[in-house]
């Protein structure tokens, strides 16, 4: 689905601007990063996307999905909830119910498709199981299944908020910050599903990281911010040291900071050398 966003501006109490007449604009099946230091913004344009946050009350300024708005002139739309079936959202922090089951924790992906009562009372059919079950082998953890959601470790529970996107059967995925917590494996393993699902599903994908060689690595194209502004819209290979320090000056070195790789692969492997170079200056 598309996603349009136009002049979109935040101002919270205290006069603080978190985003400054942003417009962007996202086609179907996209995989787009969001880069920028802690502060940027980028964590408040993505609750705008959702409809979970409004935008300050400026005329002209729209965020459209497909052929409905969001919002429009700082007011969310009356069809919201019709969107945001389309839009799944992960969190940093998993968002799951550590008491509950993995598979139940992905079920409730659905829940905007199924009669009140038996989303009150967690009621779900053999099929809706099954897609559930489905969602979690596609993720790589069918396993865990019916284990606790608390019992997995971090990787593995964003990948199961990632297959609660599946069973959601949403068209847009915004991930804030899905790997920040994560080991550096995990942090690969959970993007890589991403990357699956954005190639084999067209699934159009706008992720928040903190680190510029995750974007290079996975993502065509990356939105850099810098004070509630975009800096930045392009091709991730055109990134530069030079590029990303005249953006973001002292701020460069917290999000060059790179990843460890995994076992047997060499540091930092899809940077150019002149970005190797810099991480490993800073």
């Amino acid at each position: 689905m598309h996603i349009q966003i136009t002049n979109i501006s935040k101002t919270f109490k205290g006069g603080h601007r978190a985003l400054d007449q942003v417009s962007l604009s996202l086609s179907p099946g996209e995989m787009v990063a969001l880069i920028g230091a802690s502060g940027s913004g980028k964590s408040t344009l993505l609750r705008h996307i959702s409809g979970l946050m409004s935008a300050d009350a400026d005329a002209g300024s729209s965020i459209v999905i497909g052929d409905v708005a969001v919002q429009h002139n700082g007011a969310i739309h009356k069809r919201v909830r019709a969107v945001r079936a389309n839009v799944g959202f992960v969190f940093q922090q998993f968002n799951l119910v550590d008491r509950l089951p993995v598979l139940t924790n992905v079920l409730s992906g659905g829940l905007s498709r199924v009669p009140l009562w038996r989303s009150c009372l967690r009621y779900f059919t053999r099929a809706e199981r099954q897609l559930g079950l489905e969602a979690l082998a596609r993720v790589g953890i069918a396993e865990h299944a019916y284990k606790r959601a608390s019992a997995l470790s971090g990787g593995q529970q964003q990948r199961a908020a990632i297959a609660r996107t599946i069973v959601q059967k949403a068209k847009i995925i915004l991930a804030d910050e899905p790997i920040a917590s994560l080991d550096p494996e995990s942090a690969r393993r959970v993007m890589q599903t991403l990357a699956d699902l954005n190639r084999q599903d067209g699934t159009t994908v706008l992720v928040s990281l903190h680190q510029v060689d995750m974007a290079l690595r996975f993502c065509p194209r990356t939105i850099a911010m810098r004070r509630g502004q975009v800096v930045y819209d392009g091709p991730s290979s055109a990134l530069t040291p030079a590029m990303l320090s005249e953006l973001y000056g002292a701020e460069a070195q917290d999000i060059l900071a790179p990843s460890e790789p995994p076992p047997g692969e060499a540091t930092v492997p899809h940077f150019s050398p002149a970005i190797q170079a810099l991480a490993a200056a800073a």
